[in-house]
């Protein structure tokens, strides 16, 4: 089981490794604007720690950022595995 923490409410979730991150999102109150298609960013979010436990930026978040270090779109990632720590 892989875990998502909050760093702005303290709020932990564990979900099983490769889960989609959107559900425990949208309970914190991250919006999604555009349906999950990564092309609003407004679930945009800071990766605190734990990058390298996400899937990698997909095409739409490199068409968005370009290289920016520690943000996502929250719509585009997968956790794979331990524990990444987020800022939205």
């Amino acid at each position: 089981m892989a875990k998502v923490i909050f760093e702005n409410t303290k709020e932990e979730f564990s979900l099983p490794d490769g889960s989609s991150i959107i559900k425990p999102c949208e309970k914190v109150g991250i919006n999604f604007a555009c349906g999950y298609e990564g092309i609003c960013g407004s679930c945009l979010i800071e990766i605190v720690e734990g990058m390298e436990n996400l899937n990698k930026p997909t095409q739409a978040e490199e068409d968005f950022f370009g290289e920016i270090e520690n943000k996502r779109l929250a719509c585009q990632c997968k956790i794979l595995k331990n524990t990444v720590k987020i800022k939205f």
